[in-house]
């Protein structure tokens, strides 16, 4: 088993309540599973099989959570997480499953993770792109170079582009907004070119 000595940070830094939780859950996952590694996802502890999440557990103010990864296949409609976490708020050690249960749980996780791959998630529709505004369209017919950057841009900055000037509720606003996009175009600048390199 790959330790992390991170997990010990943050189960030290809980909240008295939730010590015993994070460690008993840890306690378990290492049980059932010996060669299970932890680690920080999105700076919460996880253990990880074959590079497959198992599950993560969080330390909160006042509860703390546990969720599976592939809760849904695990556990159908009790499964349900929500800020809260599968298992609702913990508040002690003893909202937890029976360890039976628990031990049930992490050994099917672990056998999901090395042997079916996980369900894909179907892909969306994409956005039916947005409509230019004439008057945004008659200002990049007088600027080339604007027209050039827009066309030479991804949907997805396009899309931002159209979006804001079509948003604006004022004439004026959207004149302003026009004369914005065009400046910024003819210099090839997206539409939020100031936070792309912080």
């Amino acid at each position: 088993m790959k330790a992390d000595p991170r997990i010990d940070a943050y189960i030290g830094k809980a909240a008295p309540f939730a010590q015993p939780i994070l460690a008993h859950v840890r306690d378990r996952v290492r049980a059932v599973v010996p060669d299970v590694e932890e680690t920080l996802k999105w700076g919460a502890p996880s253990f990880v099989i074959d590079g497959k999440i198992l599950l993560m557990m969080a330390a909160f103010k006042a509860h703390a959570a546990l969720n599976f990864w592939r809760g849904q296949e695990l556990r159908g409609e009790q499964a349900n997480a929500d800020a809260m976490g599968q298992f609702g708020k913990l508040s002690s050690v003893e909202d937890l499953p029976a360890d039976a249960e628990l031990d049930v749980l992490i050994r099917q996780a672990a056998e999901l993770a090395r042997s079916v791959p996980a369900p894909r998630k179907p892909k969306h529709a994409p956005k039916p792109a947005p409509k230019m505004h004439p008057e945004f369209a008659e200002a990049l017919t007088a600027a080339p170079k604007a027209k050039a950057a827009l066309d030479g841009f991804p949907p997805s900055a396009q899309r931002d582009y159209l979006e804001w000037i079509s948003d604006a509720k004022q004439d004026a606003t959207r004149r302003k907004r026009i004369a914005t996009a065009i400046e910024w175009l003819s210099e090839g600048k997206r539409r939020h070119w100031k936070y792309e390199n912080c």
